[in-house]
């Protein structure tokens, strides 16, 4: 049946007032109960409208009416279809950001290597750039999103639109409702808390308002556990390893060799973005001379880092690895423009 939308407001508030008083409902009720700005003449036309369409009846002599089944019918009927544009929505909304963020992280992938490629190029040094931390930053987001019936796809996001993303299988298909249920759960409870707050009673309170769902609330909170531990897979992009074989006093056979394998393993350079993270003299430039390195396979060479911050803790470190004779002034200069640089790209593409 189609209502205009004055009747079908009419409608709603007689059945809301009814269901929350249980007495007949009166047009003088409904002229301040809803946004129509009708007078009570014009809602009782309405409402003998409403009653010839027999989705009203009057009780008895009484003046005000009450819902009929068919009114309820339509009532339900009209607030299911509401629900489920709203799902859609929020369904839609959510697909979109998931997929701006995946888009944003491979942009940002991409400028590093960009920009690790650049530096080589220009200093004609060794280069190294880490990808920004995760440590000690807050949720922002968290995401199931169904790729295939068994299939889900945990997305979580942490301050600085650093992005975390895990597979789960579970052992039936979720509806679109089950899905919104649990990520409107996961949301509530854990956007904005650090990651290192997250404790297992937390998780425990989590897995059991999700009855029966508790076994993929505990799959996400482990994918979770990974973004939380501490930089055990620190991103790496490096460039201009080659580079090294331009200089006699780094270029014999063994000292090469150590290097570029450096360069290809990179967990010592792990080490060295820890080193500098945690080793901030306030400038957010160090400079390791020979044996001040933290990496032993770089003792005859000096190490000049910059640490980098696009948002509030979220840090990454620049590293421009060559000879002790290296021309420090060029380097350090560079290294500073460097991070003004990467400031600005991701401050306009976060304003955009």
């Amino acid at each position: 049946m189609d209502l205009d939308e004055r009747k079908l407001k009419i409608l709603k508030a007689i059945i809301q007032n009814y269901l929350e008083t249980g007495e007949p409902v009166g047009s003088r009720t409904i002229s301040k109960y809803t946004d129509l700005n009708l007078s009570s003449a014009t809602i009782r036309n309405e409402m003998s409208d409403l009653e010839e369409l027999g989705l009203i009846i009057q009780p008895h002599t009484s003046a005000g009416r009450i819902p009929s089944d068919k009114g309820y019918r339509l009532y339900v009927d009209q607030m299911m279809l509401e629900k489920e544009e709203q799902l859609n929505q929020a369904t839609k909304e959510v697909k979109e950001m998931r997929e701006l963020l995946l888009e944003r992280e491979d942009k940002m992938e991409s400028i590093l290597k960009q920009m690790a490629k650049m530096l080589a190029t220009n200093t004609n040094y060794a280069t190294m750039i880490s990808a920004p931390q995760v440590r000690g930053n807050k949720l922002k987001f968290i995401q199931l999103s169904r790729v295939e019936a068994t299939q889900l796809l945990t997305t979580i996001v942490v301050e600085g639109n650093v992005i975390k993303n895990t597979m789960i299988t579970i052992d039936e298909p979720l509806d679109d409702e089950t899905l919104l249920k649990l990520n409107i759960l996961l949301n509530t409870n854990l956007n904005g808390l650090p990651v290192e707050e997250i404790n297992l009673a937390m998780i425990s309170r989590l897995k059991q308002q999700a009855g029966i769902y508790d076994g993929i609330i505990a799959e996400v909170m482990d994918a979770v556990a990974e973004v939380i531990k501490e930089d055990e897979n620190i991103e790496i992009y490096t460039s201009g390893a080659n580079n090294i074989f331009k200089y006699p006093e780094l270029a014999d056979n063994q000292r090469a060799s150590e290097l570029i394998t450096t360069f290809e393993e990179k967990q010592l350079l792990t080490e060295l973005v820890q080193g500098s993270l945690t080793d901030d003299n306030g400038t957010g430039i160090q400079v390791y001379i020979g044996n001040e390195t933290p990496v032993k396979t770089m003792k005859d060479c000096s190490v000049v880092t910059a640490t980098y911050e696009l948002e509030e803790g979220m840090k990454g470190t620049i590293g421009i690895i060559g000879p002790r004779r290296m021309d420090y002034d060029k380097v350090i200069s560079t290294l500073k423009t460097l991070k003004s640089q990467l400031d600005t790209i991701y401050k306009k593409d976060d304003k955009g």
